[in-house]
């Protein structure tokens, strides 16, 4: 049995999508109607970090878990303590690009290498996933596309090695399903670094017509965070931002091509089928 966590979201999405039909699949999700069910027979659990008891039943009888926790917090500790009383063999852990960067100090980063530590020192197998940014996250400009054609981001100019989020769950469902990833930690970007500014033009050429890009001030990114997310946060992504701007996130890793066997998907192929999120009505 493998259990898919975060089936809801890009990732846990994708996951669900590209895992074989024959596989015995459960999916944990706070809100169980919106899973989207995967591509063969999947059994559906509502479940929450937060809940010991609907831990335990999502876990029990499970071989190899996906683990995807967004929430500052113990939850992976809540997890992993589960999971490990539950005779899970091995877990596959969503973390991000930042913890094997020296320089990345910030709160979440911090979050992401305790929680690595943690898993590592679970006594169970692990492999730990550490994705850059994702493709996706340019959906955030997609209302001032429509609205204005006006694409409005930090640092227009700085290279970011952005990656698809379809590679990271292919890359996902190899460790989930294959022998040989146990131990592992990968890095995965896209094929190049791209700036918003690139990725504007692209857009703009794929849509047919012309938009502009805004570079945002200090002050007007940190006003524009805070209203989804709490300061603390808000501080931690504006501290990505300043390791964007001097480089950090620029540099592509070969895992992608390596571990799938081609090249890591691009953003004008990931724009492209996504270009309806950007269309006006």
């Amino acid at each position: 049995m493998i259990l898919v966590t975060g089936g809801t979201g890009r990732i846990g999405r994708e996951v669900l999508r590209r895992l074989p039909a024959a596989l015995a699949v459960r999916v944990m999700a706070r809100k169980p109607e919106r899973v989207t069910a995967g591509a063969g027979e999947v059994e559906i659990v509502q479940g929450d970090y937060g809940d010991p008891r609907s831990l335990a039943r999502a876990l029990s009888g499970v071989r190899t878990a996906f683990l995807v926790t967004s929430r500052i917090g113990d939850d992976d500790v809540r997890f992993i303590r589960t999971a490990r009383s539950a005779g899970v063999q091995h877990v596959v852990k969503l973390s991000a690009a930042a913890v094997s960067d020296h320089g990345a100090d910030d709160l979440i980063t911090r979050w992401q290498r305790a929680n690595e530590d943690l898993l590592r020192g679970s006594g169970m197998d692990w492999t730990l996933l550490r994705p850059r940014s994702f493709m996706s996250n340019a959906l955030s400009w997609a209302n001032s596309v429509r609205a204005h054609d006006l694409v409005r981001a930090r640092y227009g100019a700085s290279g970011n090695a952005c990656v698809d989020p379809r590679d990271v769950a292919e890359v996902a469902v190899r460790a989930l399903t294959e022998r040989g990833h146990e131990g592992r930690a990968y890095t995965l970007t896209g094929p190049e670094a791209i700036t918003a500014v690139e990725q504007t033009a692209q857009l703009a050429e794929l849509l047919g017509r012309p938009l502009s890009f805004e570079e945002l001030g200090t002050e007007q990114a940190r006003a524009a965070l805070a209203e989804r997310y709490p300061q603390d946060l808000v501080e931690a992504l504006l501290d990505g931002g300043e390791r964007l701007r001097a480089g950090a996130k620029a540099l592509v890793d070969p895992t992608v091509p390596a571990l799938l066997g081609r090249p890591a998907g691009c953003f004008r192929a990931w724009a492209r089928d996504h270009l309806s999120s950007f269309s006006s009505p």
